[in-house]
């Protein structure tokens, strides 16, 4: 009887004994499982590993395995530091989400363990790419594709720190908005008023010493007139018709004219003769320009064509083709493009005089092209239709800026280099600008020479002197008016009057 109760007792302890040596190797399974990895990888290791076997035997196990190795690995990093923080807005408690269904709040855990594992891992995430995108708790959102889950405070308003990028993407670009402000510049005032012709004053031109300066109108006669008096010098005589251009050479002693009778002449200015003439227009030459280094003479006019002239030969060099109207102005610089050309056809073209084509074609005009501008030291032009002025930057003509205000026919543009551009018009109107930010500082109409019609009160030319300090005008009531700044006037007398918009860099 006691064998057998010792047998029994040996047998109860055996099986109690098997039991705790397997609970202990299941205790010592799981501490090693939990705590090996995060230990081993301070010393060197790269990726935390799971055990595979736990992994798929014991999902509870792999939860909290997962969870301590996260705390071990980024509790360094859990909390801002405390600088960046406080220049963050406070993001309140956010509102939990109900629960649809049992099955739904099983899977929500499995899948964001899952995305968290691949994170941990570094396990690259291929065929659900765009659902762990959608549902990224990374920290750094996309600027393109904002997150569709906006969080919000307790308040129920969103909240700003997570959804900064898409807000950033709303905000108003400065560097597109913000406008220039324009210089103070005094107003002009009407100095003196020339009469002596007997017809429009079409074209202008001004000595390069500055001391006088030529006219040329529709009765058929060229005036040179003292600048400093305003007393008629010469009345030259040649044209047959109105002559509608003028130019003065500054490196020698001649002067250029071409009209609407075809003729280009060249004259002597020590003889007052003509000594050439340039043979070639199909029609009325309405304006010309000398290259301010080459020797030659650009011209243009009704027949759609600027013709390019050797100055001592008389050979026609190029024949600008391309314009499908009337070539009613040119201007001519150092660097290309060399020739820029506006027409009727409501082009403006800008040439290299080397291969005598076109570089480029500006079709954001959607009038005729009447006058062109282009500044005396900036690598700049300006061009006026009717009720349009715009701005473009060379060589490859971009756009810069419009200058809104005048809605009359622009017959003439002319800058200084004070940046003072002016604008004529048709009906008499005329406007001072601010070169830089397209500032409209003073506008109105000219005045009326007494006894003349309402019909002639147009600008026709205009044409700044060598100082920038003198506004030469030629106009339809047979006047030449000079304008000048007001010396006595100050910004204190004259404030600027300068509201910024956001519409006027548009086309």
């Amino acid at each position: 009887m006691a064998t057998e109760v010792a047998s029994s007792n040996n047998a109860a302890n055996g099986s109690d004994i098997s039991s705790l040596e397997a609970m202990i190797r299941s205790n010592a399974q799981k501490t090693k499982s939990i705590y090996a990895p995060t230990a081993a990888n301070t010393s060197g290791r790269k990726r935390i590993k799971l055990d595979p076997e736990l992994d798929s035997s014991d999902p509870a196990l792999n939860k909290t395995a997962l969870s301590l190795r996260l705390h071990a690995e980024y509790s360094h990093v859990q909390t801002l530091p405390e600088t960046i923080a406080s220049k963050l807005p406070a993001a309140g408690a956010r509102k939990k989400k109900p629960k649809a269904t049992a099955a739904a709040g099983d899977e929500a855990p499995l899948q964001s363990e899952e995305q968290a594992r691949k994170l941990v891992e570094g396990i690259p995430a291929s065929r659900n790419a765009g659902a762990s995108r959608a549902n990224s708790n990374a920290l750094v959102l996309s600027r393109n594709k904002p997150s569709s889950s906006s969080s919000t405070t307790a308040d129920g308003k969103p909240n700003l720190q997570r959804n900064e990028p898409q807000n950033m993407s709303l905000a108003r670009r400065s560097d597109v908005l913000a406008q220039p402000r324009p210089d103070w510049h005094p107003p002009w005032k009407l100095m003196r008023v020339i009469s002596g012709h007997l017809g429009w004053v079409r074209a202008l031109a001004i000595e390069p010493d500055n001391k006088w300066f030529a006219s040329g109108a529709g009765d058929r006669t060229i005036k040179i007139w003292d600048l400093a008096t305003g007393g008629l010098k010469l009345t030259l005589t040649g044209h047959i018709s109105t002559v509608r251009g003028l130019a003065i050479s500054p490196r020698h002693p001649y002067m250029f004219s071409c009209g609407e009778d075809k003729m280009v002449k060249c004259w002597d200015l020590e003889t007052n003769k003509v000594i050439r003439h340039y043979h070639g227009h199909l029609s009325g030459v309405y304006t010309l320009a000398l290259h301010p280094t080459l020797d030659v003479l650009v011209t243009g006019g009704r027949d759609g064509v600027a013709r390019v002239w050797d100055m001592r030969t008389r050979a026609n060099v190029h024949v600008l083709s391309g314009h499908t109207g009337t070539v009613s102005d040119l201007v001519c610089q150092e660097a290309d493009p060399q020739v820029i050309t506006g027409s009727l056809d409501s082009t403006v073209r800008m040439w290299d005089l080397a291969a005598g084509k076109t570089m480029g074609v500006l079709t954001h005009h959607k009038k005729g092209v009447r006058a062109l501008a282009t500044h005396p030291s900036e690598f700049t032009f300006a061009t006026g239709s009717t009720g349009s002025i715009k701005q473009w930057k060379c060589p490859e003509g971009a756009f810069m800026q419009n200058f809104d205000g005048h809605n009359a026919i622009i017959n003439t543009l002319s800058v200084n280099d004070q940046n003072v551009f002016f604008s004529g018009g048709d009906n008499g109107s005329m406007s001072f600008w601010d070169w830089k930010s397209g500032h409209r500082f003073q506008g109105g109409d000219t005045t009326a020479q007494p006894g003349s019609l309402d019909a002639e009160s147009g600008i026709m030319s205009s044409i700044f002197d060598l100082t920038g300090s003198r506004l030469i005008c030629g106009e339809a009531d047979k006047t030449i008016k000079i304008w000048k700044e007001d010396e006595n006037a100050t910004p204190e007398t004259h404030p600027l009057e300068w509201q910024p918009t956001l519409a006027r860099r548009r086309f």
